[in-house]
């Protein structure tokens, strides 16, 4: 179990205390170990939270165009790094040079441009 940050009201010093489980924390009363006042506030920390990462190549092909659609670059290039994995080929260089440009953070517009440019100094 965590410790619980804490901060007593009398001294104003802050402290943790570490529980068991969450019935000792329920059933505890917190006392300031620097003056033994119970007069204390719980403080609760920033929190970071891991945003679930979701197998983009396995959407249907309408949840794949919301993707498309949705403007975010990296997502985009989430995905296309993702199919290009399940795909059990080689989609090319051209495609590999898409998906980094995507996943740097290359607008879907800039990534398209290139794609032109390049196709356009090939012909």
């Amino acid at each position: 179990m965590p410790d619980y940050d804490y901060r007593c009201n009398q001294c104003g010093r802050a402290f943790a205390l570490f529980y068991r489980s969450y019935k000792d924390y329920d059933a505890a009363t917190p006392v300031c170990p620097h003056c033994d006042s119970t007069d204390v506030a719980r403080l609760i920390r920033r929190v970071a939270i891991a945003k679930p990462s979701r197998n983009l190549a396995n959407l249907s092909s309408g949840e794949m165009l919301s993707v498309l659609d949705g403007g975010d670059s990296q997502e985009v290039g989430r995905l296309f790094q993702q199919v290009g994995e399940t795909a059990g080929v080689d989609m090319g260089e051209t495609y590999r040079q898409a998906t980094d440009s995507l996943l740097k953070g290359d607008s879907v517009q800039k990534v398209e441009r290139d794609l032109r440019a390049r196709a356009d100094d090939s012909a």
